[in-house]
């Protein structure tokens, strides 16, 4: 056989290999976990990941462009870049912005940035790793999202960038944030990590901002291990963000290519001496920070699938409104942002004041059943280890931040869920409460 003939048949294989290693699996209550995220696929991932293993092109090639076209696609933006990880999207959308290629609008130390302290530390870190300053403006219960007045008072002349996840898939509201942006010519960052999917006023989030963010780590709704992206509509910006993820190089011609521009070998950069050869001229302090073309190729076959695994999180969020909705003395449920449809990252639960019982117990006996919980990550960042005695201000307080840190919890949402596992969810949560009498 040749080689296309070995390749169709390593495929056939690779599909046959799926059946059998990862078959329809049953449920068993108290034997197997309800997990709150995990990875859901068909053969259709294993076979693109050995496909492109064949071609052995490794960095990224044509998967990659295949699934950055599907992602420009869904979200309707023009430009989509991909990392190795949703944290290095952070990383990267933020570092962009501190380019002196942006005159007047460069972020430079000591800017300060809205953000939020009730949230995952990788929204955060970027702002706090270039010198700047997070001001930290409290969130509102029970949409888990800025609020929006606070944001307005936490304006200064200082002030230069929002920077704000849609917590959980729970949009923000984008109007507020974008018409404040306008007023003080401000940079918007949307943090879409969680919300790929989402739906703000009938557009997707994540193409509201001056750039945002996508991860692809296995708990989000499309996975390829590791991965992320980058996203905008702004070709400068595109630019700068691919420079930064390419070691901080100047040239942005593709793996293997060369001499895009026409003048590789004709340009005047820095001190350098003219002609310096332009695919070894860097602008930026960058990183390498790219994604593989495997990872590339997972991720084209989970893309196809995203529509699917939004509408499953939808309903499965409701399959958990239904169950700690019986309990309205206990438990504030969470409620979608005005104007929203949220692909939720998950299902949110505080437990409301004198409940007779705290959070960590219900948490414990849960996962002691095998039913998986998370707290809102990192509850109030301000009092984390690593945050304590770094450079950052609270706008006003972090009352409801402080409330969430100990009383808040979350359940999964994710598409691998199933009806048993909420019966038997339903009936430990049932258990627990049974001491505490009939509401």
């Amino acid at each position: 056989m040749n080689s296309n003939e070995l390749r169709q048949q390593i495929l056939t294989l690779t599909k046959e290999y799926y059946k059998e290693k990862f078959g329809t699996k049953t449920f068993e209550s108290g034997k197997h976990r309800v997990n709150y995220a995990g990875r859901v696929f068909d053969e259709k991932e294993i076979m693109n990941a050995v496909d492109a293993s064949l071609d052995f092109w490794l960095t990224e090639g044509r998967f990659s462009e295949e699934f950055s076209e599907k992602i420009a696609d869904f979200l309707g933006m023009e430009h989509v870049l991909l990392t190795n990880s949703g944290s290095s999207a952070n990383l990267l959308a933020f570092s962009a912005l501190t380019s002196e290629k942006l005159g007047d609008r460069q972020l430079k130390p000591g800017d300060e940035v809205i953000s939020v302290a009730a949230g995952f530390p990788a929204t955060v870190t970027p702002i706090i790793q270039n010198g700047l300053v997070p001001v930290f403006v409290d969130v509102d219960i029970p949409t888990y999202n800025i609020d929006v007045e606070m944001m307005r008072k936490a304006i200064t002349p200082k002030t230069k960038c929002i920077f704000i996840a849609h917590t959980l898939g729970n949009p923000f509201n984008i109007d507020a944030v974008v018409e404040l942006a306008e007023e003080n010519n401000l940079w918007v960052i949307e943090d879409n990590c969680d919300a790929f999917g989402s739906e703000y006023k009938g557009k997707k989030t994540g193409s509201y901002g001056h750039l945002s963010t996508i991860s692809f780590y296995p708990a989000h709704h499309i996975t390829t291990g590791e991965g992320g992206a980058i996203c905008t509509n702004d070709q400068q910006l595109a630019l700068l963000v691919r420079a930064f993820r390419d070691w901080g190089r100047d040239c942005y011609c593709a793996g293997g290519e060369n001499n895009t521009c026409g003048k590789r070998f004709s340009q005047k950069f820095g001190n350098l001496p003219f002609g310096f050869d332009h695919k070894y001229v860097y602008s930026e302090i960058g990183y390498n920070l790219k994604m593989t073309d495997i990872q590339a190729a997972i991720g084209s076959a989970q893309v196809d699938k995203l529509p699917e695994f939004c509408e499953r999180r939808k309903e499965n969020f409701f399959e958990w409104k239904i169950i700690f909705g019986k309990y309205p003395d206990y438990f504030i449920l969470p409620e979608a942002t005005e104007d929203s449809d949220p692909a939720w990252f998950a299902f949110i639960v505080t437990l409301k004041e004198n409940t007779p019982f705290k959070r960590d117990e219900l948490t414990g006996y849960l996962n002691s059943r095998l039913i998986e919980t998370r707290n809102l990550f990192a509850g109030n960042i301000t009092k984390q280890p690593g945050f304590m005695n770094k450079n950052w201000r609270i706008a006003e307080h972090l009352n409801n931040t402080d409330y969430i840190m100990n009383n808040t919890f979350f359940l999964g949402t994710y598409p691998g869920l199933k009806k048993e596992m909420f019966e038997y969810a339903e009936a430990m949560l049932d258990d627990f409460l049974s001491k505490y009498g009939n509401i």
